[in-house]
């Protein structure tokens, strides 16, 4: 009863405890949660307002631009001393065009144009008007040849809120301005918001509302206004893009940015609506994470042991998918290899010497591992290559030369979808890359290349000439030394290029090379002379394989005694011993692999060869592809 008790103790403290840490979780949880949703707010201001600002400046910029190469033709026609009907002609033409062709809003151009006042719309002004002394021209002077904006105002004319773009030319006294009405302004001003929440408005230094979300407040003068001057404050201050500020008992986040070096663009959010949500997101998180801390308890509670063997049984299942994955990349491997029957074991090889470059460039196990497996996937691509090609004794012609480049880009295509491990599309596409620039799909260079791709080439181009070829054999050591080094800071990083010239060094008999041997010997047994003869006939063209023939058993017997045999083809059907028995004498003396060869098609033959240690069976007549094939899926895995 006693240790009863203290179980139950021990129990409730750990709840206790539990619970503890789960109220200290929440409570961090919805601090960093809090804080983490302002960064992303306030970030999402500054990218909507951000938004409107390119549309502001896109619109001011284009009336500039339109202004600009206004001004140079009347320049052009200044220093031509074109008449002033021909200026005027000119600006008329210019006024309806840009109201026709280029903005609508774009609704007038006029000047002080060699002494005269000249109006693209014909508007003319009362005897009294001065232009010198207009705001367009004395701004425009101010400027010194820079265009400039002229504040809002009422055109005497349209009786409508325009602003001005003016400009002094180069004879320091003539003036061009064009009119540009406010209502594309405003209708990008009234989509200044954070979510719906907040409004937004364009004002100059003077503190005058050119454009407001709500239509009402513009004209208005925010420097009069207590509580909006404490805004334009610290907006004109330029300290901050976004600020906090407190009116009226109120809490309000100001972004602000600069319209073309002359107005404000302003979004003012109530941090109250903004957060408001966020305190019925806590209460609800905070039940549900209680009500999900009840069911553990009591779900753990039950099922604590059963826990325990669900985890082994986890574990077990992991190491089982590790070695799946692991099997399976290692058949892609093959796969690949069985493309080209001279490169046996490249993609393991490149692996291998891929992985020791990792280690000696201090990566982790686990780095290594990855590195490994990636670059047994780096040839994947060839699977789309036409087998003419890649086995060709000769050299390749430009067009074939192409067609084998194309193998990184198939192979990233196959790959890019490995979620878990991007490094393998990566390494797969890029491991022709040359440090130099000149290597391919995408003529990377240097360290723009992945790092992985720089092992991987340095190692593939390794074992490329420490292999045989269908054209030549492994290459001496002293002339792979001497080509790493040629390709050193030109096809090879460096660096890496300095750790595998170590390696050769340090590899004194020479076992980082293609260890097995690409000639092979072929038996053929059976008492069919057709057969040995049509065996014959289709290995002509694969001068790295040796036939053999025995048309008795006991021939077959003596033969693999006496020489050694890397693959016997088996007639089940011998005259004077069986298939099955020179098998049985064989698998007792000798590791041969064997292939069946019979004219039986029934599925009790099948179901018998099944059970025996042979690697395939070929029934008769066959086709010359596929024997072919056996053979070298046999000889190469």
């Amino acid at each position: 009863m006693k240790d009863l008790k203290n179980m139950q103790k021990q129990y409730v403290i750990t709840l206790l405890v539990t619970l503890i840490a789960l109220i200290v979780i929440i409570v961090y949880s919805f601090n960093s949660f809090y804080s983490n949703t302002k960064k992303d707010t306030i970030a999402l201001g500054e990218s909507c307002l951000a938004q409107e600002l390119e549309q502001l400046n896109a619109y001011l910029a284009k009336g500039k631009d339109v202004l600009q190469i206004t001004a140079i033709t009347v320049e052009y026609m200044l220093k031509e001393n074109m008449s002033s009907d021909e200026i005027l002609n000119f600006l008329t033409n210019e006024a309806e065009r840009y109201k026709v062709s280029i903005d609508p809003n774009f609704t007038g151009i006029y000047g002080f144009i060699n002494n005269e006042y000249l109006d693209g719309i014909g508007w003319v002004p009362d005897e009294d008007y001065v232009p010198q002394k207009r705001v367009w021209y004395t701004d425009a002077v101010k400027a010194e040849g820079k265009p400039t904006i002229i504040s809002p105002y009422l055109d005497a004319q349209t009786n409508s809120i325009m602003i001005s773009i003016s400009q002094l030319l180069y004879d320091k006294k003539s003036v061009v301005s064009l009119d540009i009405e406010m209502n594309e302004i405003q209708k990008i001003t009234e989509n200044i918001h954070l979510n719906n929440h907040g409004y937004g408005f364009v004002c100059d230094k003077n503190g005058l509302v050119v454009a407001h979300s709500d239509i009402n407040e513009k004209g208005k003068n925010y420097i009069e206004d207590k509580e909006m001057s404490k805004i334009l404050e610290k907006v004109y201050k330029k300290q901050d893009n976004n600020f906090e500020i407190d009116i009226n008992d109120e809490s309000f986040t100001i972004f602000s940015d600069v319209v073309m070096d002359d107005w404000y663009v302003v979004m003012v959010v109530n941090n109250r609506e903004l957060y408001n949500d966020l305190h019925y997101i806590f209460i609800r998180n905070v039940i549900i994470c209680f009500v999900i801390f009840a069911a553990i308890v009591i779900f753990c509670t039950l099922s604590l042991r059963r826990v325990r063997g669900y985890m082994d049984e986890i574990e077990q299942n992991r190491k089982k998918i590790n070695n799946l994955n692991e099997t399976i990349m290692k058949i892609l491997a093959r796969t690949i290899d069985a493309k080209d029957k001279y490169t046996k074991g490249h993609s393991v090889r490149v692996a291998e010497y891929s992985s020791k470059i990792a280690a000696k460039m201090g990566k982790s196990k686990q780095e290594q591992k990855e590195i490994y497996n990636v670059a047994m996937m780096h040839d994947i691509g060839k699977i789309g290559i036409p087998d003419s090609i890649i086995n060709k004794a000769g050299k390749l012609t430009d067009e074939e030369y192409d067609l084998i480049k194309l193998h990184t880009v198939t192979g990233y295509h196959i790959l890019k979808d490995m979620s878990e491990n991007q490094m393998i599309a990566i390494g797969a596409k890029f491991h022709h890359e040359r440090y130099d620039g000149k290597g391919y799909p995408n003529g990377l260079k240097g360290e723009d290349i992945p790092l992985i791709a720089r092992i991987i080439g340095v190692a593939d181009a390794y074992d490329a000439m420490a292999s045989s070829r269908s054209y030549r054999k492994a290459l001496p050591q002293e002339v792979v030394r001497s080509e790493i080094e040629k390709g050193k800071g030109n096809q090879f990083d460096p660096e890496i290029a300095d750790i595998i010239l170590k390696m050769i060094d340090d590899d004194k008999e020479y076992n980082m090379k293609q260890s097995s041997d690409l000639n092979k010997t072929i038996l053929v047994v059976d008492d069919d002379p057709i057969t040995i003869n049509l065996v014959k006939n289709i290995f002509k063209s694969e001068p790295m394989y040796t036939l053999i023939d025995a048309k008795k058993g006991e021939d077959a017997l003596r033969i693999i005694d006496e020489d050694n045999i890397d693959l016997i083809f088996l007639n089940i059907e011998m005259p004077d011993i069986s298939g099955f028995e020179i098998l049985k004498i064989i698998k007792g003396k000798y590791d041969i692999p064997v292939v069946f060869l019979t004219g039986h098609k029934n599925i009790e033959m099948m179901q018998e060869v099944a059970k025996l240690d042979v690697e395939d069976y070929l029934t008769k007549p066959f086709l010359p592809a596929a024997l072919l094939e056996i053979a070298n899926s046999v000889l190469n895995d």
